[in-house]
């Protein structure tokens, strides 16, 4: 046709049969469903492409809202390869991976009520007191074991978290205890402005009391170390779950480089993700950070325009709605082929071991 117009399709549920499927007809729907379904593609891209790192960024209360799992075995399956992340985010994924639990709010208490009985509530959701209180004493055994002559960073201290989850957290998932076992670092940019960092402080005011060396913490550390990571890369991807430092963070990423070719006279490659996915339901024109389009990220050199191979998809919807539709639909395509005895984290193993 002339037009090159593509006619939409009614969803028919009597030839669903799976979520993919769901997901599938989603895609030649319209409105968020069409997004939606044309995300679950972008990742399914990402996924299969063997060059393409992939960076996961985290903000909201993802894991008060039990989606920790999902993004764990977005890592145990080797498709997320690196995590930036809000540290609240890694406090309450920390409580779930030692075993605690967080409760349904029930409506008739007042916040009033919750404070004094130790209940923190985030919307609909409880965290006890009690939990933070016991993260804080795992924090506790990983810093007193840190030499005070290594700076701390965020993904450095993630990273023992993780394997202190490994060692004293058996039988129980987590994203920190997964990121330990396949080697994915884990970021927080604005660490301080967490539960994690607080513990940190207070960690830091005993050392004082004590009259002992104070940890020091670096957050360049960090910074250096991811843009290493990703200059090693011949394709980058980023999953977005909201928006904030996070995603702010991990996108800088392609300025940064540029900088330092151009200011600096640095050899460095210039490179911009190539494939960019983003549920956040923040519309552009509120003018916040989480509404940022991809087509105004490319004015900042931070992505691959789509005329020169860029893949980009973005989902108006809540997180705790799109994320687990689109990852279901997307492990359920890859498990076909593994089927067919061609996993894409079995390709990934050998790309692994050949650059070994």
């Amino acid at each position: 046709m002339a037009d090159r117009l593509i006619p939409l399709e009614p969803l028919d549920l009597g030839r669903i049969h799976s979520i993919d499927d769901l997901v599938r007809a989603m895609s030649k729907t319209a409105f968020t469903g069409r997004q939606l379904g044309e995300a679950a593609d972008v990742l399914e891209a990402m996924a299969r492409d063997e060059d393409c790192f992939v960076v996961m960024t985290l903000a909201g209360a993802m894991t008060v809202a039990k989606q920790g799992l999902i993004i764990a075995e977005l890592v145990d399956r080797g498709i997320v390869n690196a995590i930036v992340s809000t540290g609240a985010l890694m406090a309450h994924g920390l409580v779930e991976a030692t075993g605690r639990a967080h409760f349904r709010h029930n409506p008739e208490l007042s916040d009033e009520e919750l404070y004094e009985a130790g209940y923190n509530r985030v919307y609909d959701t409880l965290e006890p007191e009690q939990n933070l209180d016991d993260v804080e004493k795992v924090m506790f055994e990983v810093l007193e074991q840190w030499d005070p002559k290594d700076v701390l960073c965020s993904y450095k201290l993630n990273r023992a978290v993780g394997a202190y989850l490994v060692k004293n957290a058996k039988g129980q998932k987590g994203i920190l205890k997964s990121a330990f076992e396949k080697d994915v670092p884990v970021f927080v940019p604005a660490f301080t402005d967490s539960e994690l960092g607080l513990d940190v402080a207070l960690s830091n005011r005993l050392r004082s009391k004590q009259n002992r060396p104070r940890l020091r913490f670096d957050p360049f550390e960090d910074l250096e170390h991811f843009a290493t990571t990703l200059l090693k890369q011949k394709r980058l991807g980023i999953f977005t779950i909201g928006g904030g430092v996070p995603r702010n963070w991990s996108q800088q990423f392609g300025p940064f480089i540029e900088l330092r070719h151009r200011r600096m006279g640095e050899d460095v490659p210039l490179k911009r993700y190539h494939y960019g996915l983003r549920i956040c339901p923040e519309p552009v024109y509120w003018g916040g950070l989480s509404g940022s389009p991809y087509s105004e990220a490319v004015s900042w050199g931070k992505f691959v325009p789509p005329a020169e191979g860029g893949k980009f998809g973005e989902v108006f919807v809540d997180a705790t709605v799109g994320l687990p539709l689109i990852v279901a639909a997307v492990l359920e395509r890859l498990d076909k082929d593994k089927d067919k005895g061609a996993s894409v984290s079995a390709k990934k193993e050998k790309k692994v071991l050949a650059k070994r």
